[in-house]
């Protein structure tokens, strides 16, 4: 199986704790996830629940022609303030680790992931990624920066 590598990064413009409390809250997801993916946690959780270890997480989402998915991911490893890691156990791709990185900076904290993924099916995977799933999956990220960027500003 091939596997892609994506990183992003961004400047907030506030404390490490905020960001750690917004970020590490499993219901927060839904708020800076593209409308368009139809994506809603079926896990019953509360907005005070924060991720640990071992924690399952089940969505729906509709990434690709509206068609409604499930999706399972368990936080593997979590270090408070400072990352937390998802692994898909279930879901539309062959392999998906993310990790999700905070670090306190100058006037706030630089958030930063790696994303790891790979599609199923072999070479037809690989042609779905060139032709749909990274620009899709680019269009997530970018789609989290603005909506971020709306919530808590921008640190240049």
């Amino acid at each position: 199986m091939k596997t892609y590598t994506k990183l992003f990064e961004q400047k907030l413009p506030i404390s490490l704790p905020e960001a750690w409390d917004f970020f590490s809250s499993p219901l927060n997801l839904s708020k800076i996830t593209p409308k368009s993916m139809n994506f809603v946690i079926t896990s019953d959780y509360t907005e005070h629940t924060k991720m640990y270890e071992g924690m399952i997480i089940t969505y729906k989402v509709s990434p690709l022609l509206g068609i409604k998915m499930d999706w399972m991911t368990e936080i593997t490893h979590v270090k408070e303030g400072e990352y937390f890691i998802d692994e898909q156990r279930f879901g539309p791709f062959a392999f998906w680790h993310h990790e999700h990185h905070f670090k306190a900076i100058e006037g706030g904290v630089l958030m930063s992931d790696k994303l790891i993924y790979g599609v199923p099916f072999g070479i037809f995977g690989q042609i779905a990624n060139a032709l749909v799933v990274e620009k899709q999956t680019n269009d997530i990220f970018n789609h989290r920066e603005k909506a971020v960027e709306e919530m808590f500003g921008v640190l240049r």
